[in-house]
């Protein structure tokens, strides 16, 4: 393509189309009423003439960035990592659902060392609003940083008083049905694998000791807190079951990876799964059905999570307000209970 074919701007794109440059910014943008054969006529032009829009004028005329930043911060669990199964499923969905939109997706990994690392993301001016993949220990920062700064929303767990918006599942319930289905499977000594530093994992053992209650076992589980970054897990939680304590028949784990650490650390010893000691996880992610014998769990819907999450960072972006969600969990019975 030679200098004096390239079409440089949108003017000299709408003198060539016979259009004005309105149109041809409707046209280009796909917003805006506009037939389609003319839509099509001048899309077709500006690739003949290799015409690209200049994004950061278009930026600073919508005071736009055209990208979302994306946040995970890990204030209790600074072991794991961007390629842990969760948040790649979670971010799966997200970028999915943001190209749809027309929008980027800027990632952070973050150990929020100091207070106020959440107001240096969201004063940065590199996006038009900040998603939270796991509140972590940073539920009081989330909720003063939220206060000041509308287009924020976390995935996570919902607590009376909450200020910052959150989509999440039920994790009391979660935890509940968990513990609950355990005990329907003759479980009598029960543990629960996770650190409730977090929100999230504080609801779901909150939710295990109701059910637990309720069935007569007054004082269980016993709360082991095991990590959720799996390169550590599988021998701290066979030092566990090393340990000299009473055994478990039941375990109640935090999380999928946490589920996965244990079949590995019972393997390790000749422990049985289901036969003497039955496990469901959380989260359903997709090693659950990758593994043997294959996970009982509670399921999250990320798919529709992640679409709320958008949906609410995007209404918050448009001024309006957006209330927290928090979904149903499922129990998912599989080969490991």
């Amino acid at each position: 393509m030679t200098d004096e074919k390239r079409v440089k701007n949108i003017a000299e794109l709408a003198e060539l189309a016979g259009v004005t440059a309105g149109t041809v910014s409707r046209a280009l943008s796909g917003k805006g009423f506009i037939s389609e054969k003319t839509r099509e006529r001048i899309r077709a032009l500006a690739e003949e003439h290799n015409f690209r829009p200049n994004v950061l004028a278009r930026n600073l005329r919508t005071q736009r960035t055209g990208a979302i930043s994306v946040v995970i911060p890990l204030g209790h669990e600074r072991g794991q990592h961007i390629s842990d199964p969760f948040f790649m499923t979670m971010l799966g969905y997200l970028a999915d659902e943001l190209t749809e939109r027309g929008y980027e997706l800027i990632l952070s990994r973050i150990i929020p060392d100091d207070d106020d690392w959440l107001d240096n993301i969201v004063d940065s001016g590199r996006s038009d609003g900040v998603i939270i993949i796991g509140q972590s220990d940073q539920a009081e920062t989330l909720d003063r940083v939220s206060s000041r700064y509308t287009p924020l929303v976390a995935w996570g767990g919902f607590y009376k008083g909450q200020k910052h918006c959150s989509v999440g599942s039920d994790n009391y319930l979660g935890g509940a049905l968990a513990a609950r289905h355990l005990v329907d499977r003759g479980c009598r000594k029960i543990a629960f694998f996770g650190d409730p530093v977090s929100v999230e994992i504080s609801q779901r053992l909150e939710g295990c000791k109701s059910a637990l209650f309720a069935a007569g076992l007054m004082d269980q589980p016993t709360v082991w807190p095991a990590h959720l970054a799996e390169d550590v897990n599988a021998e701290e939680i066979e030092a566990f079951f090393s340990s000299g304590r009473d055994r478990p028949d039941g375990v109640v784990a935090a999380s999928d990876v946490i589920a996965m650490s244990t079949l590995l650390a019972l393997t390790r010893k000749s422990i049985a799964v289901p036969e003497q000691v039955r496990i469901v996880g959380y989260d359903d992610l997709p090693i659950a059905t990758r593994i043997s014998p294959r996970l009982t769990t509670i399921r999250q819907d990320f798919a529709t999570g992640a679409a709320h999450l958008i949906d609410c960072l995007f209404r918050r972006i448009g001024g309006e307000e957006s209330a927290s969600i928090v979904m149903k969990p499922e129990l998912v019975e599989r080969e490991s209970t």
